[in-house]
């Protein structure tokens, strides 16, 4: 498709990657290995999705909401006879992530207002994420990465780094996309964690990292004592050998697994 040709539709939030020096190392992050099962979300006009094609992967699928591209890469992928190619004309949210069989590599160039909740999806329902490989916006990231302790630091930063090993790529300047972002990009990898490392109770650690971020900067205490009266007792921060005054952001993932544990038992 000429670059002329493409109309970026704000309502969607895209930005078309260009730059092939990008493409070609996020290709490279994405570490393809021949019968691969691979995911691209937002694939777009298709500056991923053509290298994708090229490799030798045994599936490419593509989630996009975009008529016009979705229709596009469908008719690709039928003129060329590409059978392992397979297109979701739907917006990824709506996806169902438990529905994915054998171990998988997702990557994608994520408009920056649904990137968060998409990566709280994927790294907990994605039954065998092998590894994600994600462009999105750089303060974003930032949260993600965050180490206790730190402002930026929150429950999407506790989220992810339960289930996922997180990485930095590089950082993407706007002039690589047209039309540019008002903001720099990022890429960002997921290596899952050892199952014996995850949650044993993930709902159950969404709902109280919810509950304990959404006032960060009270006391744990009173906020655990207010919102789950039932099941806290003071008493857990000596098992867990905190204070009781220890705010949300002075727990790391670890300690708040144990602290889920703890509270529900």
């Amino acid at each position: 498709m000429a670059e002329e040709k493409i109309f970026a539709k704000k309502s969607l939030g895209q930005h078309f990657l260009k730059n092939e020096s990008v493409i070609n190392k996020i290709i490279e992050l994405g570490q393809i290995q021949e019968n691969d099962q691979v995911m691209e979300i937002g694939p777009g006009p298709g500056a991923l999705t053509s290298i994708l094609r090229e490799k030798s992967c045994q599936k490419l699928w593509l989630l996009e909401k975009d008529d016009t591209f979705a229709l596009n890469h469908k008719n690709y992928a039928q003129e060329h006879q590409l059978n392992h190619i397979k297109v979701f004309h739907i917006d990824a949210l709506t996806f169902d992530w438990t529905n994915l069989k054998g171990e998988w590599k997702i990557m994608g160039n994520l408009p920056y207002n649904v990137a968060s909740p998409l990566m709280w999806d994927i790294v907990y329902k994605v039954p065998h994420l092998k590894k994600a490989v994600f462009m999105i916006q750089k303060e974003v990231a930032e949260r993600i990465k965050a180490k206790e302790g730190s402002k930026t630091y929150g429950a999407l930063s506790v989220w992810i780094q339960s289930f996922c090993k997180v990485e930095k790529g590089f950082v993407i300047r706007p002039s690589a996309f047209t039309p540019p972002p008002k903001v720099d990009s990022e890429i960002i990898i997921f290596s899952p964690l050892p199952e014996s490392e995850k949650p044993h109770n993930p709902e159950n650690l969404a709902k109280l990292i919810k509950i304990c971020f959404q006032q960060r900067r009270k006391q744990l205490h009173g906020i655990l004592q207010k919102a789950l009266k039932e099941q806290y007792n003071e008493s857990i921060w000596q098992e867990i050998g905190f204070s009781k005054e220890t705010r949300a952001e002075m727990l790391s993932p670890k300690d708040f697994q144990k602290l889920c544990q703890l509270i529900f038992k």
